[in-house]
């Protein structure tokens, strides 16, 4: 079984639903190779009954009848029937009710669940029909109901009339937390920094933390990963796309790609792909978001924490999404001819000043990790998040690595990822805190976030609150 670490939250709210005398429908979301199967299959070593069935991936022919056969065989191979032919979903699910065990706990996994609903419009009908008729009757029963296309789940069971009142519980699998990173480098001396530097490219991604080699540093693990034409993630962002997004993986690509400089609003993401903002775009938006490949970023007002609901930014999120359509897919056809099979990655790439980007989209996943770290473990956090507030006749414009606002203060953090952070950033944080807005009469807590060699002045100034190294982050 792959390496399984943290989850913790979720795993006691899946296990809570075990004291129950009736069945449960959980409904479990997040990107593809976030951990979800793996997550479930921990989950099972609680169970006196594990069943375990996946949906095949999309292709060209793929039919009802291929997924109904998939699902046959498997079944087979888990229980003492004969693979039969099934007609129907209904005659699937009626199946699949009849082996359930009658005595002790069973956890069963539909997986990839949207995959399964190919070539049947009518799937999440007989899926609650199922339930409401067979699944539920049996009390000790825990049914989850997984997929990587999160706006079908959204669309189908969670925004579904039909199963108001039936999910008991709704679990979306985020990257690992930076602290739990660690346990992929098994015990290897690498350094903080080092570890960094993966992370910056994968993220929290579990399955991409497997591939590391603990006894090479970050750039040859990089460099093996993502410009050999063999290596995962050089094929990754491909396999991705088809998967999930299918038809609409070309239009999606774009989109994203309109945002590796920075976030936007629909409306200069509309002008970037000369499409007007309508609803497909806002679909489009949403869909990558709930896929976990994008972020809202909604400004608020610094004064009272309070979100501006028109004032949204679209960030792309995932660092490894990121990653390949600014650095390696322009690069494509190189790496394929092998070119690039003996350079080392210093030489091919501005290395620092990618790093720097690329850890600043880190942090604002890792939040929780930074909590502590400002002194704001134990204080209620109205709104948190970049800010960026537009030049205007009457005021100056700004922009803010990430702004937090509590009940009584507001957090002003920078984040500098340089070989020398210098003296300069106080001015530069000074400058910020000016022209912010609206925050007259509020406390002020400034904060440095920072990777590098720390100009000595700086803490001997005395001007920020908190002076936090990167490196700090990993670290429980």
């Amino acid at each position: 079984m792959a390496l399984f670490v943290g989850r913790e939250e979720e795993t006691t709210e899946l296990l809570q639903l075990q004291r129950k005398r009736s069945a449960s429908l959980v409904v479990l979301k997040g990107r593809r190779r976030i951990g979800k199967s793996t997550f479930v299959r921990n989950c099972a070593k609680h169970f006196d009954h594990f069943f375990a069935f996946e949906g095949l991936a999309p292709r060209e022919g793929i039919t009802q009848r291929g997924q109904l056969t998939a699902f046959a065989e498997q079944l087979a191979q888990q229980t003492s029937l004969p693979k039969v032919a099934l007609d129907n979903w209904q005659q699937a699910l009626q199946l699949l009710s009849s082996v359930i065990p009658t005595t002790g706990t069973t956890l069963v996994l539909l997986d990839e669940i949207s995959w399964m609903s190919i070539g049947d419009r009518d799937f999440a009908g007989h899926l609650k029909a199922a339930w409401d008729a067979q699944l539920s009757r049996h009390p000790r029963l825990i049914v989850v109901l997984c997929g990587s296309v999160s706006s079908w789940i959204d669309r189908n069971i969670l925004a579904s009339p039909a199963f108001v009142g039936r999910c008991s519980l709704s679990l979306s699998l985020e990257p690992l937390a930076l602290p739990d990173c660690n346990a992929f480098w098994r015990g290897k001396r690498a350094t903080s920094s080092e570890k960094l530097k993966i992370l910056a490219v994968t993220g929290g991604v579990p399955r991409y933390l497997e591939e590391i080699d603990p006894s090479h540093g970050a750039e040859h693990n990089i460099h093996r990963l993502c410009f050999e034409p063999g290596g995962l993630l050089f094929r990754e962002a491909d396999q991705i796309f088809h998967d999930v997004f299918d038809r609409r993986a070309d239009t999606y690509r774009r989109i994203l790609s309109t945002l590796v400089e920075g976030s936007r609003t629909v409306s200069e993401i509309g002008t970037k792909l000369k499409h007007e903002r309508g609803g497909s775009l806002s679909f489009a938006l949403e869909e990558l978001a709930a896929a976990g490949f994008l972020r809202r970023d909604v400004s608020f007002s610094p004064r009272s924490g309070q979100a501006f609901a028109r004032a949204i930014r679209y960030r792309l999120s995932d660092n490894y999404m990121r990653f390949y359509l600014k650095y390696v897919e322009p690069r494509r056809s190189q790496i394929e001819k092998k070119l690039y099979r003996k350079a080392p990655l210093e030489s091919l790439l501005a290395w620092d000043t990618i790093f720097g980007l690329q850890v600043e989209n880190l942090v604002l996943q890792s939040f929780d990790a930074l909590r502590p770290k400002l002194g704001l473990d134990r204080v209620e956090v109205i709104n948190a998040g970049p800010y960026v507030q537009a030049k205007t006749q009457r005021r100056a414009g700004c922009q803010v690595d990430l702004l937090v606002r509590t009940k009584r203060e507001v957090h002003v953090v920078e984040i500098k990822l340089r070989d020398v952070v210098n003296r300069t950033v106080i001015d530069e944080v000074k400058q910020k805190v000016t022209r912010l807005e609206g925050v007259r009469g509020l406390s002020i807590r400034t904060a440095l976030l920072y990777s590098g060699q720390l100009d000595p002045q700086i803490k001997s100034d005395d001007y920020f609150d908190f002076v936090v190294a990167l490196e700090d982050l990993l670290d429980r």
